[in-house]
């Protein structure tokens, strides 16, 4: 995000008048070319699609002065759920601030559970960035409706960071925007200082009323912060479901499904949803269809208004069902039977909810057992979705019996949970509301509309959010959570491993958000550290639909929003685990014993860095670069005298400013220890010797830049270094063996799998059986999968490894694993190829992102230089053994 403002200067923190009173505001004194050029450079940095303009919001706002227009930038980081988003803001925030003078932030959120979890991070992370060097103090508050709190904002000269709901301003009615005894509206103070607006999950505030409300903060620019952006504007930082999954930071996902089979009995219909063709609406409905040959397959078909579901199924037992009409959101027959999109009828309900219960507890204690054998401390949990409060919460409520039915017999092979009841190890969490007789209410509500209901909601996130440290503890017996719709954005728990969809799915991104829920690594209850062990990170989904259905939608949702390249491999099927054995046979095998020798070196590196070209290249690097000097900028406005108030009040009248040069004014640092410190301080840190600082100094096309704005003139000539050094570090790598390696025990004898992620190692008609476990687990379906079924086929290939997680090259910019290590040639050995090749998309590095790239060079001059290894970039195996880059 800093690269954004790339040339703006530190603001400093002016005290000025404005709204009645005095603030200390923010300023960008770049115009809109600047900031597109920046934008664009950013993109090509990280490898995104490049905008043609900034995508802006602009508004007529009722102003301190009357009605205005405001006018601001959108910028959108895209992060996958679980992945630190609130984290990354934060640093974000204090890095602004430190580098630019920038003092005034609002977090604006859409509801109280998303305020609670960022309140519980910025808790957990004070210490953590106080010890940061370069990041300022920071002052974090929560808008509470007081107007003091509002004016102490914006007068302090300090880093303020408030946490705002949009409903807190988003209405007339809302205490920000009263006058009060005199006094102008606190949003009006707001909107003097300008404050950087921070969005945490935009997509809920994209509606005309939420949009007005943003703009009615007169913000300077807004970051906006989710992994379901509903509208993307100029998107800066993508990190997709399938980076998360690659990367280990999210658990991967297994599915369970509860399904009927064999059923047809009642008349089955499930309307999956409706879409406009030839100007006519049409239902997509699944219902049991007779084949000529008897058999009845339930499958999906399209209907029309007039349709006989008897004729279009061939059954008799749909005979009344002729579709009357069909909305956007439900399909009505001719005989009043009345279906919701993603509604059913004709199935045994019942049955299916039990089984998904009785699996889900099954899963968890069998999951925790694991857990705590393996010698981790972390208490598992599950989470049920349910469809209706009252079928938990009624002393006869169908998913309340179910639950303590399934416990009770289920808790019967495992004497740790004997001596628990089912209600000693549950919780619910809903929206309730006691009156002064005592009697609770229950909102039976998807979301809160009245001042009653948003308080109750507040009770009930005041009870999750913060306590949510109590649940990882196994001195909480609590280990079974269920809520009805409460539970979306905003709450989530590490520990969650058992998610029971025990309602349908509705909205097109309910997967995901059921998903997000559970998806964070967990964490250990006696050291708080979180695990990164993949045999204890699955997160398995009970679902009420079908495996494949489950997967398919939730592969469809985010293939609709990053398109196939940003989909993970398909969701484990939960009761489809197998187990791939390692063929120790196979390690015997001279040609994986000579394979082993050549590859299982560990190596060190040594960084060659040239100075001079490192010199001349930063030079010609900032030949171009505009500094400008530092200047005040003065707003033009009229002082005005209260006539029954001893008071003097500001009226901007013109958004006219003038600079005034202020060369000469200040005393002047040591820039090359200016350098130094910002070289440390910025992300990534890095480090070079004064002696190079000063050279690089000296051969600057006119130094006299330097003294003319020395820290705006730092700050461009550091990042100009750091891109030539990341070069460097890695064009001048050389690598050594250490005189260690790899041992072959390192290989597990089983490794669990979703069947579905493996491609099975089979010896068919002279080829294939060539892994060295009976199976394959793939990353990818479009990359990995066909390059493994095709090493399967070749009777060329000897012998092939996937290499392992721990199998890892030493690099500057973190471990590499690389893909794959193979022995290709003929039967008798003399001509046998050893070969490692990384799998990609494309064999033109400089379309990889930057990192990734780097990582393939370090990978190269390893195997290559030090090992002797023939290693190679390919996209598929038919560029075996000599393609590839």
């Amino acid at each position: 995000m800093v690269g954004l403002l790339d040339g703006q200067g530190h603001i400093g923190a002016p005290l000025i008048p404005a709204a009645g009173s005095t603030v200390v505001p923010n300023r960008l004194d770049l115009d809109d070319g600047q900031l597109l050029a920046n934008l664009l450079a950013v993109q090509a940095e990280r490898g995104l699609p490049q905008d043609d303009a900034l995508a802006c919001i602009e508004q007529s706002v009722e102003l301190y002065e009357g009605a205005g227009d405001v006018r601001f930038p959108n910028f959108s980081v895209e992060m996958e759920t679980g992945t630190g988003k609130t984290y990354v803001y934060l640093r974000t925030i204090l890095t602004l601030a430190s580098r630019y003078g920038l003092t005034k932030f609002v977090i604006v959120v859409p509801s109280v559970a998303v305020r609670e979890g960022v309140l519980k991070t910025i808790a957990q992370t004070r210490k953590h960035f106080a010890a940061i060097p370069g990041l300022p103090p920071y002052h974090p508050s929560v808008y509470a409706g007081q107007p003091g709190q509002v004016r102490a904002f914006a007068a302090s000269n300090a880093v303020e960071v408030m946490v705002m709901t949009i409903q807190s301003f988003r209405n007339e009615s809302n205490v920000i925007r009263k006058w009060n005894e005199g006094n102008a509206p606190p949003i009006h103070l707001l909107q003097a200082v300008r404050p950087v607006l921070i969005l945490d999950e935009p997509q809920n505030m994209e509606s005309e009323g939420g949009i007005a409300a943003l703009a009615a903060l007169n913000p300077l620019f807004a970051l906006r912060y989710s992994a379901t952006h509903r509208n993307p504007y100029n998107v800066i930082y993508r990190l997709t479901p399938f980076d998360a999954y690659r990367e280990g930071l999210v658990k991967r996902l297994e599915v369970g499904a509860a399904i009927e089979e064999e059923n047809a009995n009642l008349p089955f219909i499930r309307l999956e949803g409706t879409e406009a063709a030839k100007r006519t609406l049409t239902a997509i409905v699944t219902v049991d269809v007779q084949a000529t040959g008897g058999k009845v397959t339930r499958k999906p078909i399209k209907l029309k208004p007039g349709d006989d579901l008897a004729a279009k199924t061939k059954r008799t037992d749909y005979e009344g069902f002729e579709v009357a009409e069909i909305s956007d959101h439900y399909v009505r027959f001719t005989n009043n039977v009345e279906i919701a999109v993603g509604g059913e009828t004709g199935s045994q309900r019942e049955a299916v909810i039990e089984a998904q219960i009785r699996f889900t507890i099954e899963q968890h204690f069998r999951k925790q057992k694991r857990i705590r054998d393996m010698g981790f401390n972390v208490k598992v949990l599950s989470l049920f979705f349910i469809d209706s409060v009252a079928s938990f919460r009624a002393d006869d409520g169908l998913v309340r019996a179910l639950f303590i039915k399934a416990f009770d017999e289920a808790k019967q092979a495992y004497p740790e949970w004997r001596e628990l009841s089912a209600l000693d190890v549950q919780a619910s969490y809903f929206a309730s509301k006691v009156n002064k007789k005592g009697e609770v209410t229950v909102y039976d509500k998807p979301a809160p509309t009245t001042k009653d209901e948003r308080e109750a909601q507040a009770r009930e996130y005041d009870l999750i959010m913060r306590g949510k440290e109590r649940l990882l503890s196994f001195d909480e017996p609590v280990a079974f959570i269920f809520s009805h719709s409460a539970l979306k954005e905003g709450w989530d728990n590490p520990n969650v491993f058992q998610i029971c969809t025990l309602r349908e799915v509705g909205s097109e991104t309910e997967r995901r958000q059921q998903v997000g829920r559970g998806v964070r690594l967990p964490v250990d209850a006696s050291t708080g550290e979180r695990i990164s062990d993949e045999r204890v990170n699955v997160l398995t989904i009970a679902a009420s639909e079908s495996y494949e259905r489950f997967v398919g939608g939730l592969q469809g949702e985010i293939e609709k929003e990053y398109g196939k390249d940003g989909v993970p491999p398909k969701p484990g099927n939960a009761r489809k685990r197998i187990s791939l054995a390692l063929r120790k046979g196979h390690l015997l095998k001279p040609e994986f014993k000579e394979l082993w020798d050549k590859i299982s070196h560990r190596t060190r590196y040594a960084v060659s860095i040239d100075s001079a070209k490192l010199i001349d290249d930063v030079a010609a690097d900032m030949a171009d670069v505009e500094v400008r000097r530092p200047r005040v900028v003065v707003q033009v406005a009229k002082v005005r005298a209260e006539a029954d108030e001893d008071v003097f009040e500001a009226i901007r009248t013109a958004d006219a400013s003038v600079a005034i040069d202020l060369e000469g004014r200040f005393p002047l640092p040591n820039i090359v220890a200016l350098v130094e410190n910002l070289m440390e301080a910025t992300t990534p840190p890095m480090r070079i010797g004064r002696r190079t600082i000063l050279s690089i100094l000296k051969k600057l096309p006119a130094p006299e830049r330097a003294l003319a704005n020395p820290q705006e003139f730092s700050t461009a000539l550091v990042t100009a270094i750091k891109t030539r050094l990341s070069d460097q570090l890695v064009d001048g790598i050389q690598y050594e063996r250490d005189g260690t390696w790899y041992e072959q025990r390192q290989f597990d004898d089983l490794i669990d799998a979703f069947a579905d992620n493996v491609v099975q190692s089979v010896s068919k008609d002279g080829s294939g059986g060539t892994h060295i476990y009976d199976g394959v687990v793939v990353d990818s379906e479009t990359i990995e999968r066909p390059f493994a079924e095709s090493l399967e086929k070749d009777d060329r290939i000897k012998l092939y490894v996937k290499l392992p997680a721990w199998f890892q090259v030493p690099t500057p910019i973190g471990a590499y694993n690389p893909d794959w290590a193979i022995v290709f040639g003929g039967d008798d050995g003399a001509d046998h190829l050893y070969l490692v090749r990384e799998t990609k998309g494309t064999m033109h590095l400089p379309d990889l992102r930057p990192d990734e790239r780097r990582k393939i060079l370090c990978g190269r001059k390893h195997f290559r230089d030090a090992l002797g290894v023939d290693y190679r970039v390919v996209t598929g195996a038919d560029q075996i053994p000599d393609q590839g880059v």
